[in-house]
C-alpha cells in the first residue's frame, strides 16, 4: 500500500501560528520539523542519553517530544501542557498508542510551575523551546524557581527567549505574541534561582538558546569551542584518557 504523500496529509501548512490546528498552534507548521530536529540534535550534543529524565516544559502537540520519548528509556519523559488537547492529537497523528504504552510518558495537563514538582523526579534535562518568548518575567521567575528546585545538581534547562534592548513589561502568559528581554535580565533572574546563565551557539530560525544550568553541569568544553557534536566526542573521549569516565566498548 502506497503512503499517502505529504499534500494528502493535513500537516496544517499555510496556517498562522496560534491557529486551531494541532501542528499550527504550537508554531508555523512549516518548521515543525525543523524544529523537533534541531532541538533534539541540542539535547544530545550537550549530553542527553537514553536513561535520563526529561522534563517538556509547554509539550504541545509533541513536535519534539515525538522524537523524545522514543529515544528515552521507559518511564524518562514528562511533558507538562494546559491544553490536553494537543496532546492527544499529537499522539494520535505523531507517535502512536502502541509507543506511548511501550514508553509509558507522563504528562501534567497544567498552566502552572507548581506542576513540576508533581513528578516527584531529579531532572537531568529541562526543555523550554518557544516558552519564555511568550512569558512575563514574573512567569519566567516561576518557572526557573519551580525548575531549579527539580533539577539535579549537574542538571541544565534549556531554553529559548527572544533578546531585545529593553525588556518586556507584561506579565503572565502571552500568546501567540512574543516578548524580548535583555540577557543581563535572564542572568539576573537565573541567578536568584541558583542557576548558571548562557548564550548557547546553537542557530534558530527565530529565537536564540539558552542555557540555564546547575552548579555542577559542566559547559566549560564548549565554553571557547563550537558547540557541536564533533566537540562533545573529543571531550568524552578527553575525560576517557584521563580516567574520568567508563570506557566505551565498540561492537560495531
Amino acid at each position: 500500500m502506497e503512503s499517502p504523500s505529504d499534500d494528502q496529509e493535513d500537516l496544517g501548512a499555510g496556517l498562522k501560528p496560534g491557529d486551531p490546528h494541532y501542528r499550527a498552534y504550537v508554531g508555523p507548521p512549516e518548521d515543525y520539523d525543523l524544529i523537533a530536529a534541531m532541538t533534539f540534535n541540542l539535547l544530545t550534543t550537550l549530553g542527553l542519553r537514553q536513561s535520563h529524565s526529561l522534563l517538556d516544559v509547554g509539550c504541545g502537540s509533541l513536535r519534539i517530544g515525538r522524537l523524545l520519548i522514543p529515544y528515552l528509556n521507559r518511564g524518562k519523559y514528562f511533558g507538562v501542557e494546559p491544553n490536553e488537547w494537543l496532546v492527544e492529537e499529537g499522539i494520535e497523528r505523531e507517535l502512536g498508542e502502541t509507543l506511548v504504552q511501550i514508553k509509558r510518558p507522563t504528562f501534567f495537563f497544567s498552566d502552572s510551575p507548581d506542576a513540576v514538582a508533581r513528578a516527584k523526579v531529579s531532572f537531568d534535562f529541562v526543555l523550554a523551546q518557544s516558552i519564555f518568548s511568550h512569558c512575563g518575567l514574573d512567569l519566567i521567575k516561576s518557572w526557573l524557581s519551580a525548575v531549579s528546585r527539580s533539577l539535579a545538581s549537574d542538571g541544565a534547562l534549556v531554553a529559548t527567549f527572544l533578546p531585545g534592548e529593553e525588556d518586556s513589561r507584561r506579565t503572565g502568559w502571552i500568546y501567540p505574541e512574543c516578548v524580548n528581554y535583555r540577557p543581563a535580565t535572564l542572568k539576573r533572574a537565573a541567578a536568584e534561582a541558583n542557576l548558571r546563565f548562557e548564550i548557547l551557539d546553537w542557530k534558530h530560525p527565530r529565537q536564540t538558546w539558552a542555557l540555564f544550568a546547575a552548579p555542577k553541569f559542566d559547559s566549560t568544553w564548549f565554553k571557547d569551542r563550537s558547540l557541536t557534536w564533533n566537540t562533545a566526542l573529543e571531550n568524552a573521549l578527553s575525560r576517557k584518557k584521563q580516567g574520568n569516565v567508563a570506557p566505551v566498548t565498540d561492537t560495531d
